[in-house]
């Protein structure tokens, strides 16, 4: 046997070893994103070894706790909003590109909608979580102010209300609280956004 053949004996194991490592933690972070998707506002450890097919002490090798867990799927789904937000806007005026990015926000806001309740149900005893949404926020503002008009995205009481607007929160509200289904809630949305700014041109007219 060369030495090279012996090393490749000694390097397979290892590998297959890191392999399944890096397939295990796959598991588990795919099973907390099935059950939280399913409704599952707060997921115990038990099921997630139970769905990820791994044993529960497997599952705090890869995570020290729940909350680090938490944060993982706060990661994956603020990963998948920023991708479905941010990419390039087609219209040719502002106004254009802001209807877009209504219909963007409703479409995505509607998929990610089990994970982030799971996260606002968890967040108020996790710093990490509080600055990730927090983070996520900004970043959501960012693409509301590249989208407008200098004039309107200076102007910080039309700006604000675009926000608020614009935001998981009133989704949810329109969804659930007021029971609206997505393309009514999409309808609320753009009336409002119209509203607000056919007000802000009436009040920049007559000052």
């Amino acid at each position: 046997m060369t030495r090279a053949d012996d090393m490749q004996g000694q390097i397979a194991p290892i590998d297959g070893r890191r392999q399944r490592t890096v397939d295990s933690r796959a598991r588990i972070i795919a099973a907390m994103l099935d059950l939280t998707e399913e409704g599952h506002v707060s997921v115990s450890a038990e099921l997630v070894a139970d769905r990820a097919r791994v044993g529960l002490r497997t599952v705090f090798r890869h995570f020290k706790d729940m909350d680090s867990l938490y944060r993982e799927m706060s990661l994956n789904v603020g990963a998948r909003l920023r991708a479905e937000v941010s990419f390039e806007f087609t219209a040719d005026t502002w106004r254009g590109r802001l209807v877009e990015l209504v219909d963007r926000r409703a479409t995505v806001f509607e998929k990610i909608a089990p994970w982030k309740r799971a996260e606002a149900a968890h967040r108020h005893r996790s710093k990490a979580l509080e600055d990730d949404t927090r983070r996520l926020n900004d970043h959501l503002r960012e693409v509301l102010r590249l989208v407008l008009p200098g004039s309107v995205a200076k102007d910080v009481v039309v700006f604000e209300a675009l926000d608020l607007l614009l935001s998981f929160e009133t989704w949810e509200r329109l969804r659930r609280g007021q029971s609206l289904s997505p393309a009514e809630a999409r309808g609320v949305l753009e009336a409002a956004i119209g509203a607000l700014l056919a007000n802000q041109v009436t009040a920049a007219r007559t000052a």
